[in-house]
């Protein structure tokens, strides 16, 4: 059984999901994975929340207990004797502290990149506005207005199919991938009323993505999200 490495909450998920073409994802697909489909649509999600209370094999690192990150991942599948692992691929994931960035990127070859970022969490009456900020020249932002009542995520749901991905799988060349397993309960969702996304993925993601610069996106979520734990990985090769 795997130990387990880190422990947090990720709290207040925003999740815009976009329906993309395949072949858009092929050269970033880790080795022996292989895309995952909801109803035939291939998805990639930016994704703003917050990392609470964290610590490394059980202790908390000092000024590196909470902080921001936005991500831009989409979803893949291992086939295991027999049984799919259902996971993400991280393209880049932006965190406010370079520690984080170093440690990520030496060690486990992930694609981080540190920036500054600042986040607004507000309860007005029965709405709830959450907002990430982060700086690359200029400022951009991702946030929603929801509902403040949570609500449970309906099997068989897109929400379920982008919630319920238990797994990282990280290419670390061309024949070998890292797979790490991500532990947490089924969450819930506020019902989303607006929400504003600004952001050049271009100048963030490369040129690959520059078309979500005009795509409108297929939804966007608010998922409370809850304590989480990862597993200490394991290498998928042949």
């Amino acid at each position: 059984m795997k130990k387990t490495f880190l422990t947090a909450e990720w709290r207040k998920l925003i999740m815009v999901n976009y329906a993309v073409d395949a072949q858009v994802l092929q050269k970033y697909l880790p080795p022996h994975t292989q895309l995952d489909l909801w109803n035939g649509t291939c998805y990639v999600s930016l994704i703003g929340f917050m990392f609470l209370n964290t610590k490394i094999k059980g202790i908390k690192i000092p000024f590196h207990t909470d902080f921001e990150e936005v991500n831009l991942r989409f979803y893949v599948k291992y086939l295991e004797e027999g049984v799919y692992k259902r996971g993400v691929v991280f393209i880049k994931e932006i965190v406010p502290k370079q520690a984080i960035t170093w440690v990520a990127n030496t060690l486990y070859k992930e694609h981080y990149v540190t920036m500054p970022m600042q986040h607004s969490w507000v309860l007005r009456e029965d709405t709830l506005a959450i907002e990430y900020r982060w700086k690359k020249q200029g400022w951009y932002s991702l946030g929603v207005s929801a509902q403040a009542t949570p609500l449970p995520i309906a099997p068989g749901s897109e929400e379920e199919f982008i919630t319920e991905h238990y797994w990282g799988f990280t290419r670390r060349d061309n024949h070998t991938t890292s797979a790490y397993e991500v532990a947490h309960p089924r969450w819930e969702i506020y019902p989303v009323q607006e929400y504003h996304l600004s952001v050049d993925f271009q100048a963030l993601y490369g040129p690959d993505f520059d078309f979500l610069n005009t795509a409108t996106p297929q939804s966007v979520f608010l998922a409370e999200g809850s304590e989480i734990l990862i597993k200490e990985g394991g290498v998928l090769r042949r």
